[in-house]
């Protein structure tokens, strides 16, 4: 079996792209947004940990963004208690698909948790910055000072571009991923 890691920052159209191979997609933002509204002992955790944010079950988005804005060091908090759980979900999906030709990992914090191991591919998406602010902004949840706190857990764009394998220059139109994902996979 081969891992595919998607790489990009938010917004970059990582997980329209991991869609596109056509291959088992493991998404750990749907698995975290799972975990906030059916996963009771993630939510005893966090209101353990940082009980003014985190008051009555299924914990909604706007608790996670108010935990975080009030104070940088909540996310690392937050991140602690919630990655545990993730990479269980990960291990998981990666037995289930063991016979799988190829499974796609689509994880934000794919490097800078070394989730990834060095025989995965890694693929880097790149859009343009205009059309990246112009459709973060859409984003019924964009906040820009939560867009800044979460860039800074990052690893820079720059050394993720080095890191991979394949660069997918993303201009949002589905004839062009199309494009880039065939011969991707015609290479590997």
């Amino acid at each position: 079996m081969k891992i595919i890691g998607i790489l990009g920052e938010i917004g970059s159209g990582k997980s329209y792209v991991a869609k596109k191979f056509g291959y088992p997609v493991f998404n750990a933002d749907e698995e975290v947004g799972k975990l906030y509204k059916k996963d009771r002992s993630i939510f005893k955790k966090l209101k353990k940990s940082l009980p003014e944010y985190f008051i009555k079950f299924p914990i909604h988005k706007s608790d996670i963004s108010n935990a975080i804005l009030a104070e940088k060091n909540n996310l690392k908090k937050i991140i602690k208690i919630v990655h545990l759980e993730i990479r269980k979900k990960m291990n998981i999906f990666l037995k289930k698909n063991k016979n799988k030709k190829i499974v796609i990992l689509d994880i934000p914090l794919l490097l800078e948790n070394k989730i990834n191991k060095p025989k995965d591919i890694l693929i880097f998406i790149q859009p343009k910055k205009s059309e990246l602010l112009r459709r973060l902004k859409k984003r019924k949840n964009y906040n820009k000072k939560l867009f800044k706190i979460f860039k800074k857990i990052q690893l820079s764009l720059d050394y993720k571009k080095k890191k991979s394998n394949f660069i997918i220059k993303n201009d949002f139109k589905t004839k062009t991923i199309e494009k880039y994902v065939k011969r991707i996979l015609n290479q590997i």
